[in-house]
């Protein structure tokens, strides 16, 4: 490949090559959710077995604080991966409250 000059074929064969990439980062992301939200779900019987509330702010608030500084140091905007995981918590939660029977 030509790096200052690649030809059309050489252009469409490396933005195949990205896009195969990013399919292949998207399924992994979606199973180590699924896995995620699996281990969740024992998370939220766990705690309608033992009458525990469906959320913690406090875990929440580390897990938050936590995340922000994971993603400063992948270079990746802490406010992008807080959005994320607020979104995860919230449905997190909502699974909880169903399990308990709060919903």
């Amino acid at each position: 490949m030509h790096d200052d000059n690649p030809t059309e074929e050489e252009k469409k064969s490396k933005l195949i090559e990205y896009r195969n990439s990013i399919d292949n980062i998207d399924a992994a992301v979606i199973n180590m959710l699924a896995e995620r939200f699996k281990i969740t779900q024992k998370v939220g019987v766990y705690k309608a077995k033992y009458g525990l509330p469906p959320s913690d702010k406090d875990r929440e608030s580390k897990q938050i604080e936590r995340l922000r500084k994971l993603s400063e140091d992948a270079q990746l905007d802490p406010d992008f991966s807080e959005k994320f995981l607020d979104f995860i918590i919230e449905e997190v939660i909502q699974h909880h409250k169903k399990i308990s029977g709060a919903e």
